[in-house]
């Protein structure tokens, strides 16, 4: 071990870190990355096969099977949350690290979508992340101190092609969180959020098409986007540097960021030329 590794594996050794969506990409990808690093890591979804996935894998790769914990939640079940952080409380005595994690994306033009799947967007990338939030707070307000992170989006900085539901959505959550740390700060308490760009997971495939279906099928910027364990290590580097957004990826949509913040209009105008082509190649009508 380097002595680079070293030192961040002191940071985060025997913190308690809580991390949805952790059955598959990026919540994956942390919860190896901070087992590697000698935390206590709770793995929360709603696949309870796949999180047993997750942590045997874990285990064979050198992490401590009495650090890793499998608190089975769905974000859209607030009423579950406080039973749930119970359990946490009552196996590790308190939450250092909370990784709102969960989420999903959409890929239709607006014309062609659901109000029901903006709702579902809304529900689960925005108020699943703000319950759960809420369910942990008081505990990190009487220990004097916490971490709360969530994993937003470039599009949650910029307006993408596709996406109306899953950038307002992202938006929204960067707005709370960003919000969120002004009020905790002088509780003790941090707030981070996190912006990938494109990461090979399979939110392509998971992303909910105009009807509310499953698209299906990956799309080729996700699958060409940065690996998931690169990616979630490069989090974990940015959390032990203090960085307070961390922009994660290695693709040409990161360069939106800047772009959106020095020249919107430019901005503009190339993603409105992406979404007519889009159009015309008669994807996602």
């Amino acid at each position: 071990m380097s002595n680079a590794d070293e030192t961040i594996a002191n940071i985060f050794k025997d913190q308690v870190i809580w991390i949805t969506g952790a059955s598959s990409g990026i919540g994956e990808g942390l919860v190896k990355a901070f087992a590697q690093k000698d935390a206590k890591v709770v793995l929360s979804s709603r696949k309870q096969a796949e999180l047993a996935r997750v942590r045997l894998e874990a285990i064979e790769s050198g992490a401590n099977p009495d650090k890793l914990l499998v608190v089975p939640l769905d974000v859209l079940d607030s009423a579950a949350m406080p039973a749930a952080v119970q359990t946490v409380l009552d196996a590790f005595g308190r939450i250092d690290m909370l990784i709102n994690n969960a989420g999903n994306s959409q890929r239709s033009f607006c014309i062609n979508t659901d109000m029901e799947v903006y709702r579902a967007m809304f529900e689960l990338n925005v108020l699943g992340q703000i319950a759960l939030t809420k369910a942990v707070l008081p505990s990190m307000v009487e220990q004097g101190s916490g971490h709360l992170l969530v994993t937003a989006s470039v599009a949650g900085k910029v307006g993408v092609p596709l996406r109306t539901g899953y950038c307002a959505a992202k938006h929204a959550v960067m707005g709370f969180f960003d919000s969120l740390r002004t009020e905790v700060a002088d509780m003790g308490i941090r707030v981070t959020t996190i912006v990938p760009g494109f990461i090979r997971t399979n939110i392509g495939s998971n992303a909910l098409a105009g009807s509310g279906e499953a698209v299906g099928k990956p799309d080729d910027d996700i699958e060409g986007g940065m690996d998931v364990t690169a990616c979630a290590s490069a989090i974990v580097q940015g959390i032990a540097d203090g960085i307070e957004e961390i922009a994660v990826g290695e693709g040409i949509e990161m360069s939106l960021l800047d772009l959106k913040r020095q020249d919107p209009t430019a901005t503009f105008r190339a993603l409105e030329g992406m979404a007519a082509e889009i159009r015309a190649k008669g994807q996602y009508t």
